[in-house]
């Protein structure tokens, strides 16, 4: 992988069971001293799959910096929808109190699901894969965007 730096953003992409998970808590692992905060949101993830990553980041003290915002499959979709927003606004928090912050967003495809049940449900107008046409507009704006350095 290539480095970033502070301010910019990377995706992380793949096939099922590829590592995905394990790339983004080494880099929360590899924050500790840095004196920064990481925002951990798991999005639709199984319950024993989101303990596992807090038990690894609670057994290398990782827990001292970072914060988890855990919406899993079996919660109702609008609070799925929700989380990468609550996510943004903790990290946003911090950063306007000169905290350097790393969020991590597992997974935003979640989100783009508990998105399409929702608009469904509201009767908009379906596209592609029954996703709403704005599902990509969704994640090219909010959260991604919020926060401007």
């Amino acid at each position: 992988m290539i480095p970033i730096g502070r301010g910019q953003r990377e995706f992380i992409i793949g096939d099922r069971q590829t590592g995905k998970t394990a790339v983004a808590t080494d880099t929360i692992l590899n924050q500790q001293g840095q004196n920064g905060l990481c925002v951990y949101v798991a999005i639709g993830q199984k319950a024993s799959s989101v303990a596992q990553v807090v038990t690894t980041l609670q057994e290398r003290g990782a827990m001292e910096y970072t914060i988890v915002v855990a919406e899993t499959a079996d919660s109702p979709a609008t609070l799925q929808y929700l989380a990468p927003y609550t996510g943004a606004a903790l990290a946003e928090y911090f950063l306007y109190r000169e905290r350097h912050t790393l969020i991590i967003y597992d997974d935003l495809s979640k989100q783009a699901q508990a998105y399409r049940q929702m608009s469904l449900l509201l009767r908009r107008p379906p596209g592609r894969e029954a996703y709403p046409g704005d599902v990509f507009y969704l994640h090219s704006r909010e959260p991604l965007n919020l926060v401007r350095v």
